[in-house]
């Protein structure tokens, strides 16, 4: 087990004191740094940096910060689920490294993907053949992960072969 032990705080964000939200530090006993590449490579849409050992992530409405000595989770109701929540993440965080083995671990960074990026890229002209009603919308479901690229038919064309490819390349970054 890599997480042995850990002491739990329950702060109200300093910039909106006496928030009905709440924000918990779990300071660990135990160095997890190895576990990090390990995390990075489970956790879609993670952002890992490598060299200053943080790995942020989205957990439904929660962001969860990874450091070597502490974990962060904001968005939280009450201390109960603070604990319940603290104690999810490092029973995760355990069974990760007990089957590291089995994980080929990543340490290239991903990078955040932006709605705006993916609109960049698109063919335009607001066409509906991939079922939303503008491109920018289908580019927001795309940055979220809830469409496929396949789902836009012009990209697919010998016009916007270059667009597609680097579209791709984009989403790749940030798998």
């Amino acid at each position: 087990m890599l997480i042995q032990g850990y002491k739990l705080e329950l702060v109200s964000p300093a910039c909106d004191p006496g928030t009905a939200r709440w924000s918990a530090f779990a300071r660990l006993e135990d160095d997890i740094r190895a576990v990090l590449p390990y995390l990075n490579a489970i956790w879609a849409g993670a952002i890992y940096g490598h060299a200053a050992g943080y790995l942020t992530w989205q957990m439904g409405s929660r962001a969860v910060s990874v450091r070597p000595r502490e974990l962060a989770v904001s968005n939280l109701a009450d201390k109960d689920e603070a604990e319940a929540v603290v104690a999810q993440l490092v029973e995760t965080i355990n069974d990760v490294w007990e089957r590291r083995d089995e994980i080929a671990p990543r340490t290239r960074r991903r990078e955040r993907l932006r709605a705006l990026d993916v609109y960049r890229l698109l063919p335009g002209g607001n066409c509906k053949t991939c079922g939303e009603p503008t491109c920018f919308i289908f580019a927001n479901k795309l940055a979220a992960g809830q469409v496929t690229v396949a789902a836009c038919t012009l990209l697919y064309t010998d016009e916007h072969q270059g667009q597609r490819a680097q579209l791709l390349a984009l989403l790749d970054a940030a798998a």
